[in-house]
């Protein structure tokens, strides 16, 4: 037993487990490089106003849940606790908006970290794939990304899971909107805590998953009834693009995301096996947020999908990944000219693009058979001195049991025919 153990609320990610994950991520992240979004990664920590100024300072998020430390140099910095802020920054920073070809459309992955009561599905480090595109206030763009989510989620064989759309409306009506929330919530019987929220940002209340709140909010006021025209008309859009694409989604009018840079769409990815934590992913549009942290008017869309829940959801389901072998060919070498020839043979297994693993240590041919049969590979190659001295290598297929001699310097051309 080790002496150490990871923090509370985090988890270390090992094979063969670790191959799921690395296959969710990969399948969120294939569709979005088949149409466009390019790679970028940032910093694990920013400065805190960043996310002060872009998350917003009365979400939880901020004032509860952001990993917030002063450096030895006086620097205030925060682990990020989502991706949308620092992608943005190190968009404005690189200065991608001025070369001439909106939107920005990038897509990252990575770790993030937010102090929450640890319970399955909620962890205080967690994986994200996500997506940005800067600068292009389009219907299009909206769909787009919701339809790529819906695709990679498919891609992997989830199908209990459900899109809730909804619309925030954007600096022309929700004000209107906003005021007529405060002035129903100043009605209610809520905390202290909750009354400051409301008049800070009254939209964060609807996102309250307290009963006492959600048992008072029945006759709450609705975003949807305060649409200017130009919101309802890019809402319907959204609608129209998404339903011609086949893909499936509920309209939800209570629908915010904790988030207080969201205008107009926004949607969420909800999956009814994980129980509390529902949500697999969400996202929406967030035209003012390049202005709030300091650059200039770029309407942008993004979303960011949970690897962690993805994971939780796909064995909520009972899907099972076909994941490929992490090695197809496995040497057994018995003696010390056997091993340096085998060794060879290997490498050059590996030059070619075949997954190939060795027997190290000195083991004798029954620990070595066992270590190829945990190995997963379809081919084991056995070789003494006697095959040696005539030239050949045994070739076993692991999976018929059936074992030839092969010439040792065709050994790697057979294996590439049988491999494929």
């Amino acid at each position: 037993m080790s002496t150490f153990q990871a923090p509370k609320g985090t988890y270390d990610l090992i094979p063969p487990d670790s191959a799921k994950y690395l296959a969710v991520r990969e399948a969120i992240a294939a569709p979005l490089r088949n149409s466009g979004y390019g790679y970028i990664e940032t910093p694990g920590f920013e400065s805190v106003e960043l996310f002060a100024r872009g998350v917003g300072e009365s979400t939880d998020i901020v004032t509860k849940e952001m990993y917030a430390f002063e450096t030895k140099g006086g620097d205030k910095l925060a682990l990020r606790p989502e991706g949308t802020a620092s992608v943005l920054r190190a968009a404005l920073e690189a200065n991608l908006h001025k070369a001439g070809n909106l939107p920005v459309k990038l897509w990252y992955s990575g770790s993030y970290y937010r102090y929450e009561r640890p319970q399955k599905g909620r962890y205080r480090h967690f994986s994200q794939v996500g997506a940005e595109a800067i600068g292009a206030e389009d219907p299009a763009l909206d769909a787009e990304l919701i339809i790529l989510a819906d695709q990679a989620y498919r891609s992997l064989g989830l199908s209990n899971f459900r899109i809730l759309l909804n619309s925030l409306g954007d600096k022309e009506c929700r004000p209107v909107y906003r005021a007529a929330l405060q002035d129903f919530l100043r009605g209610l019987d809520l905390d202290e805590d909750t009354l400051r929220r409301a008049e800070i940002n009254p939209l964060r209340v609807l996102d309250d998953k307290r009963e006492s709140v959600q048992k008072q909010l029945g006759d709450a006021p609705l975003l949807r009834d305060y649409l200017c025209d130009a919101c309802k008309a890019y809402h319907e859009e959204v609608r129209e693009l998404i339903t011609a694409a086949g893909v499936a989604f509920e309209d939800d009018p209570k629908l915010v995301r904790g988030l207080d840079y969201y205008t107009r769409t926004t949607f969420e990815f909800v999956h009814d096996g994980l129980g509390s934590q529902s949500a697999v992913g969400g996202g929406g549009r967030y035209d003012g947020l390049s202005e709030m942290i300091g650059g200039p008017a770029l309407p942008s869309v993004g979303w960011a999908l949970g690897v962690d829940r993805t994971v939780l959801a796909l064995e909520a389901e009972g899907v099972e990944l076909q994941l490929p072998s992490s090695t197809s060919v496995f040497a057994v070498p018995l003696g010390e000219d056997a091993r340096r020839v085998l060794f060879a043979k290997v490498t050059e297994l590996r030059k070619v693009g075949i997954a190939a693993d060795f027997s190290y240590g000195s083991k004798g041919l029954k620990g070595a058979m066992k270590n190829a049969n945990r190995s997963g590979a379809r081919y084991t190659i056995v070789a003494g001195e006697r095959d040696l001295a005539e030239g050949v290598v045994q070739l076993k297929d692991m999976e018929s049991g059936e074992q030839a001699a092969v010439g040792v310097n065709e050994i790697v051309a057979e294996l590439e025919a049988r491999l494929g």
